[in-house]
């Protein structure tokens, strides 16, 4: 499978973006989808994951800000981020995970200015 992530850009803080993250195949079918995100200096982190049956884990630091979805109908994953904080400016990437299977997309840059 193959991910394309698009939605990125610079925002102020306290503004919204939303990330999009389309599969080249059956997103129904992936067990688990996620988005993941790297600020420089830093490791790549986990920031939101979704299961194929909806359920769905926040990293802490932006729980009750960012929203993770899914629309099988698009083969598509979102992330709505809400409340942005310059701590959140970094390159952001979609991941699929089916049993031991993965695939990263490339990454799309928000950068959010204080």
């Amino acid at each position: 499978v193959q991910l394309q992530a698009s939605g990125g850009g610079l925002v102020q803080a306290g503004g919204s973006l939303r990330l999009s993250c389309v599969t080249s195949g059956r997103i129904s079918s992936i067990n688990v989808l996620g988005w993941y995100r790297q600020a420089p200096g830093k490791e790549r982190e986990l920031v939101a994951q979704i299961t194929s049956g909806g359920s769905t884990n926040y990293a802490d630091s932006v729980k009750d800000r960012f929203t993770i979805s899914r629309d099988n109908a698009k083969n598509t994953m979102y992330l709505q981020m809400n409340s942005l904080k310059s701590d959140d400016t970094a390159v952001y990437y979609c991941k699929a995970d089916h049993f031991g299977l993965r695939a990263w997309g490339q990454g799309t840059l928000v950068t959010v200015s204080s």
